[in-house]
C-alpha cells in the first residue's frame, strides 16, 4: 500500500500516533492536493523510517493525521559528507538537491580562495533537502551545515575520516579508492568555479588523508561535478554495490 504524497514532519512517528500539520502543510495537502479526511499521506521524520497515516481532520488553516503502519523502515546513507564552494543560487540548490537524491549524510557548504558567494540562507538551502528527501523516497534528511571557511573545516578535521578531493588540476587521471576503505567515514570536497587556489591545492594534496581524483577528461561545471563526483564515490564505496 503507497500513497501518492510524501511529507517530512518533525514529530514522532509510530501506531496510531497523531500529528497536527502546520499552516503551510495543510493548505497544500487540502487545497493544493484536494485530500480530505480519510486520504492517505506517507510520513516520514528522518528518525522512525516512513509510516502511512490517514487524514482525521482537515481544515483550511490546519489538520491532523494519524498513523496507520509503518512502510519503510528507517534507511540510513553511508557515513559521507558532501563539500562543495557555494555558487549561483539555482545552481548551489540543484547540488543540495542532488547530494541528499544520491545519499550524502551530511551536506557543507566552504568557502574557499575563490569561491564567488560569502553567503547562504541555511535555512533555505536545508529545506530544498528536504523537499529532495520527499521526492526521492528517502526516509533520512541530511544537515546543510552553515558555511564555513574551507582552511577551517580542514583545522579540525576529525580522526578516521577519509577525504575525495576532486582536482580539477588531475584531469585524465585515474580513480583510485580501495575497497578495503568501504564502510570507512568519508567526504568528497569539489571546488568552486574558479577552481582552488595553488596554495589550497598544496594542502589538499599533502593531506594523509586525502585522495586526490580526477572527473575525467574535461573540466566540469561546479554542479556537474557534484553529481559526478558523488556517483563515482557511490559506485566505488557507497551503498550502491
Amino acid at each position: 500500500m503507497s500513497a501518492k504524497i510524501r511529507l517530512y514532519v518533525e514529530q514522532p512517528l509510530g501506531q496510531g500516533q497523531s500529528v497536527e500539520l502546520t499552516r503551510e502543510q495543510a493548505h497544500y495537502m487540502f487545497g493544493v492536493m484536494r485530500l480530505g479526511v480519510g486520504g492517505q499521506v506517507a510520513l516520514f521524520n528522518g528518525q522512525d523510517g516512513e509510516w502511512l497515516a490517514e487524514v482525521s481532520e482537515a481544515g483550511k488553516r490546519g489538520g491532523v493525521l494519524t498513523c496507520a503502519q509503518q512502510t519503510k523502515p528507517l534507511q540510513l546513507p553511508p557515513d559521507l559528507w558532501f563539500m562543495f564552494a557555494p555558487i549561483k543560487k539555482a545552481r548551489t540548490d540543484f547540488i543540495v538537491e542532488k547530494a541528499t537524491e544520491m545519499g550524502a549524510a551530511r551536506i557543507m557548504p566552504v568557502q574557499t580562495q575563490f569561491t564567488n558567494s560569502e553567503r547562504i540562507r541555511q535555512d533555505r538551502l536545508q529545506a530544498h533537502a528536504v523537499e529532495a528527501a520527499e521526492q526521492c523516497g528517502g526516509t533520512f534528511v541530511p544537515e546543510v551545515a552553515d558555511l564555513q571557511r574551507l582552511d577551517k573545516a580542514l583545522d579540525s578535521w576529525p580522526d578516521g575520516r577519509q577525504l575525495m578531493f576532486c582536482n580539477e588540476a588531475e584531469v585524465g587521471s585515474a580513480l583510485h579508492l580501495a575497497a578495503s576503505e568501504k564502510g570507512c567515514p568519508w567526504a568528497i570536497l569539489i571546488g568552486p568555479e574558479g577552481g582552488f587556489s595553488d596554495q589550497e591545492r598544496a594542502r589538499l594534496t599533502a593531506l594523509p588523508y586525502a585522495h586526490v581524483v580526477s572527473l575525467g577528461p574535461r573540466i566540469l561545471r561546479a554542479d556537474t561535478a557534484a553529481v559526478a563526483a558523488l556517483t563515482m564515490w557511490q559506485q566505488a564505496l557507497g551503498d550502491w554495490v
